[in-house]
């Protein structure tokens, strides 16, 4: 079988792990990879021994070299370099947030299947064997109805000099809270249909952290706080009537602990060294069957996202 061509754009953080994600696969590759400065792209391609570089993104996407044009630039990029890569006739996956405004995202949806390729905002909690497995504990009812969940987050963003820059998708709300109303549609197959937020703001403008709070279609209520001032703990909760699962690192999850009364917790683990690996093993599956759009991380999905935290965003920045 041919491997799948994987086109790296950028040389941001998260791209090394997305490369030995690849790696790490049987049918996918990273074949080439572009930077802004040829010198830097050449440079990382020999340190993630990728064959081929690029000076410019543009040039990767008119290449011959790729098959799927993987988007990791800033936020405010994704659209332009998701719509060319389209345009170019290659598939994209394109990093959360998937872009900045709701117009945005159907535009690429629409784009996509007008030139039959498939695209899919990477959200790789979904395609993580704990979160398989707690999906089918909650369909199966191990814990009661679910009513309420929580989850925290923390980081320093002082390595991104753009992270405080509104113009250029700056803050943590689209990129941490996008983890759990991902999560939260997948494990319960419905919308969110009421949220509400508060903030704190950076000397710039742009938040520095946040605190939600949402409602499903289902009557499900949860909350998301995520800061970059101080350090929280990084786990979510999910509360049943019968029980609680406690997710540590949940965006990036190896194990669910099952809490019940009066008994001991029980732990599953599910160990891997790429936690990346999982999402492009779906890429290629949907590729292959010459899908245009997940069923996983569906374009409904990642709308739905995009529409609340414009939204939220946008209440933040009114006055």
């Amino acid at each position: 079988m041919k491997k799948l061509r994987f086109g790296i754009l950028s040389t941001s953080s998260i791209a090394p792990r997305f490369i030995s994600g690849l790696q790490a696969t049987k049918n996918c590759e990273a074949s080439a990879l572009a930077s802004r400065s040829l010198d830097k792209a050449r440079e990382k391609a020999a340190l993630w021994k990728i064959p081929k570089a690029y000076g410019s993104y543009e040039e990767l996407l008119h290449s011959e070299e790729i098959d799927v044009a993987y988007i990791a630039m800033i936020n405010s990029e994704h659209y332009r370099y998701a719509k060319m890569a389209l345009e170019c006739k290659k598939h994209v996956l394109c990093e959360k947030p998937f872009t900045l405004t709701p117009e945005e995202s159907r535009n690429l949806f629409a784009l996509a299947r007008e030139k039959g390729l498939f695209i899919m905002e990477a959200q790789k909690v979904l395609f993580l064997p704990v979160i398989e497995k707690l999906k089918e504990l909650i369909q199966s009812d191990v814990l009661g109805p679910i009513k309420m969940a929580d989850f925290s987050s923390s980081f320093d963003p002082g390595y991104n000099s753009w992270f405080f820059d509104l113009e250029k998708g700056g803050g943590p709300l689209y990129g941490n809270a996008i983890y759990s109303l991902q999560l939260m549609q997948y494990l319960f197959d419905c919308r969110v249909t009421s949220w509400t937020g508060l903030c704190t703001k950076s000397p710039t403008g742009v938040e520095n952290q946040f605190s939600l709070s949402m409602q499903m279609e289902n009557g499900l209520l949860f909350t998301n706080k995520t800061s970059t001032c101080v350090a929280t703990s990084h786990v979510g909760y999910l509360y049943g009537e019968k029980g609680y699962v406690e997710l540590p690192d949940y965006w990036k999850a190896r194990k669910a602990i099952l809490h019940y009364p009066d008994q001991e917790p029980v732990v599953l683990h599910y160990p891997c060294a790429y936690e990346l690996m999982y999402e492009a093993l779906h890429v290629e599956e949907c590729i292959r069957k010459h899908l245009t759009e997940s069923p996983v991380m569906t374009e409904a999905m990642t709308i739905n996202a995009i529409e609340i935290l414009h939204a939220i965003q946008q209440s933040w920045h009114s006055s």
